[in-house]
């Protein structure tokens, strides 16, 4: 096998894609239930943190309905692929580039941004699998 062929079967993609929307759910309620806390350790604003804890469902929900599907669809993959990329993108700008934000701060959106990127790439194999369906 080489780099040019290397995709992920769709079971462990499945796999995959419901440790993704668990951890997803998981953290929309560590945002959503301690915000102000969350916000003072990582040097956030709390309207930023509740916003993420109100994003991480949808975002959740999306990669549960794939991960049930026996077939996930291609379309909706890449969807996901792309929303993980944006997100580690947006972490990363926010921990390196915001203002304010403490050490902790820095350490907890760079770890975020990077567990995304894995999740991003292994989800990105999965995408380029032979036999998903091409479309929703």
């Amino acid at each position: 096998m080489n780099l040019a062929t290397l995709h992920l079967p769709t079971r462990q993609l499945r796999q995959v894609l419901a440790f993704d929307a668990l951890a997803g759910a998981g953290l929309a309620a560590l945002h959503l239930a301690l915000a102000a806390p969350l916000a003072a350790w990582f040097g956030l604003s709390e309207a930023l943190l509740t916003a993420m804890g109100w994003a991480l469902p949808v975002y959740a929900l999306l990669a549960g309905l794939l991960a049930r599907q026996r077939t996930p669809s291609r379309a909706w993959l890449l969807l996901l692929v792309l929303g993980n990329l944006g997100w580690a993108l947006a972490c990363l700008a926010l921990a390196w580039g915001g203002t304010g934000v403490t050490p902790l701060g820095q350490a907890y959106l760079t770890a975020f941004a990077v567990a995304v990127l894995v999740l991003a790439d292994l989800e990105f194999l999965g995408w380029r699998a032979p036999g998903l369906r091409p479309a929703v």
